[in-house]
């Protein structure tokens, strides 16, 4: 279990609270497809995956990439049972979907520029450091079952 410190969870709601989830979700997710073109093979279903901008402009993607957020809501609100949080998505990725536990840390990388992004010199240090604690926790948890 992790723990915690007062400033690193003000860091992580303070950061939360500034993310337009709207953009960053289906941003991020749009990007890792385009940056790390192999992760593709995970969302055959998506249709048209050939170029940025059909990956850009596909709805399917865009609404994936508001559920990854939604989960990550969900960390949020339960950072001190994350890994009962992720229990079932890790099972999920792990047994059914096969996914390359790689590429969970390949898409925090890819939040985390996206955020900083969006939110310049609010995203400090300091916060960095807190947002980079959570994520690994919530990589570690989806990387569970793969143990």
């Amino acid at each position: 279990m992790v723990e915690w410190t007062d400033a690193e969870r003000a860091a992580i709601a303070a950061i939360w609270g500034k993310i337009k989830v709207e953009e960053v979700g289906p941003h991020s997710l749009a990007r890792l497809l385009i940056v790390y073109p192999w992760t593709q093979r995970y969302f055959g279903s998506f249709g048209n995956l050939s170029n940025a901008a059909a990956i850009l402009g596909n709805a399917k993607v865009a609404h994936h990439g508001a559920v990854v957020l939604g989960e990550l809501d969900k960390a949020v609100k339960n950072l001190d049972h994350i890994n009962e949080t992720f229990s079932k998505l890790s099972v999920l990725h792990s047994e059914k979907l096969h996914v390359d536990p790689d590429n969970f840390r390949l898409l925090g990388d890819i939040i985390t520029i996206v955020l900083a992004a969006q939110l310049g010199s609010f995203f400090t240090v300091e916060y960095q450091a807190a947002w980079h604690k959570f994520l690994d926790v919530v990589i570690s948890a989806l990387r569970r079952q793969y143990h």
